[in-house]
């Protein structure tokens, strides 16, 4: 019996072992919002975030307003990252006027579409920002993220970004940074390094 007790024992911990590696940094004590649903009725079955797979379309003539968004995200990304809940909070309302000011015009039909789908569901999640604590703030900035992903695939950027992905927040969720190195937004301060870079956008 001390044998079969022996090799669970050691299969468990051989288990355990190989989740935490998926996170060197991760900390053993993580939780989420106690009772709180952390779903945000916003599955990727509505279309839109089939762009997801696709390459990202750099365009020669980046539109001026998208990189305002762009910077606008990057802000909340960083408050998010250090933990300053009143500081996403600012720039979640900030980001919300950048997004309603997105010039289409230039697009074609099917991409005005697709943009004006990706821009409606991103303003909800940035006043949501505007207006919640920070658990809830890194709840919406997941969805958020991937709607700038989508629009990023559109309207292009006139910066290298990195689009990177954390295996524990919530089953997986990704984010756009200027940086290669990592610096966790869904975790702040409890994970910094959790994740890796899963592609380049140039």
């Amino acid at each position: 019996m001390k044998k079969v007790k022996l090799v669970t024992t050691i299969m468990v911990m051989a288990f355990i072992s190989l989740t935490a590696m998926s996170c060197k940094d991760a900390k053993k004590e993580h939780n989420n919002d106690e009772g709180h649903n952390t779903e945000m009725n916003h599955d990727n079955s509505d279309g839109h975030h089939d762009s997801d797979k696709k390459e990202m379309a750099m365009n020669s003539n980046q539109d001026g307003n998208a990189e305002i968004i762009l910077k606008d995200y990057f802000n909340l990304k960083d408050a998010l990252v250090v933990d300053d809940e009143a500081k996403a909070k600012k720039i979640g309302a900030s980001l919300e006027k950048s997004l309603e000011n997105l010039d289409v015009s230039k697009y074609t039909d099917a991409q005005k579409l697709e943009l004006k789908d990706i821009i409606l569901d991103a303003k909800e999640h940035a006043e949501h920002i505007s207006k919640s604590p920070i658990a809830h703030q890194r709840e919406h900035f997941k969805v958020l993220s991937k709607d700038i992903i989508d629009m990023v695939a559109i309207t292009g950027a006139s910066n290298k970004l990195y689009e990177q992905y954390c295996p524990m927040y919530e089953k997986g969720s990704a984010w756009l940074s200027m940086n290669k190195e990592v610096r966790n937004p869904y975790y702040g301060s409890k994970m910094l390094k959790c994740g890796k870079v899963q592609r380049e956008i140039n």
